[in-house]
């Protein structure tokens, strides 16, 4: 796989017999699956050759895959992505290992985790302490700066 791609989703199930399959999304940019996008999977690139957005899932039909058979070869397959660079968004390969920080200084531990939270997701440190996102203030060179309420962190002393 090449260097620096980022999981975005799997592919599921085929659809129909014409190799239409369905598609779990686990990042909230949609543009990951517009007609041509180019996505890592099974060890090949593979470029979308039309999507639909469906309730809870995606349908999708990949270049080449053209019956049930041949996109059944697909079914589970993790699909990965490059980096989109957006300044203003958060990515959990960057949250993963950084240093959390209080904007005063103060270090409160190594994100180990980021938790999906219907109202924001959540940070996981190694002190047990959670985090929500909503008090990030900036991810740069692996350091999180957060600025948080006063007394998050009273229950962990």
């Amino acid at each position: 796989m090449p260097a620096g791609l980022v999981e975005v989703g799997v592919i599921r199930r085929p659809h129909g017999v014409k190799g239409d399959t369905y598609i779990d999304l686990i990042t909230d940019r949609e543009d990951r699956l517009a007609v041509g996008s180019r996505l890592w999977a099974n060890g090949q690139w593979r470029t979308l050759a039309s999507s639909k957005r469906l309730p809870q899932r995606w349908l999708a039909h990949f270049v080449g895959f053209d019956d049930r058979t041949a996109v059944e070869s697909l079914t589970n397959a993790v699909l990965f992505a490059e980096p989109i660079d957006d300044p203003d968004a958060l990515w959990v390969h960057q949250l993963l290992n950084a240093e959390v920080v209080e904007a005063n200084g103060t270090s409160r531990g190594r994100c180990i985790g980021v938790l999906a939270n219907p109202a924001h997701d959540i940070l996981e440190l190694d002190t047990g302490a959670l985090v929500p996102i909503t008090f990030v203030v900036s991810c740069i060179d692996g350091v999180i700066t957060i600025d948080p309420p006063d007394g998050l962190f009273d229950l962990d002393s």
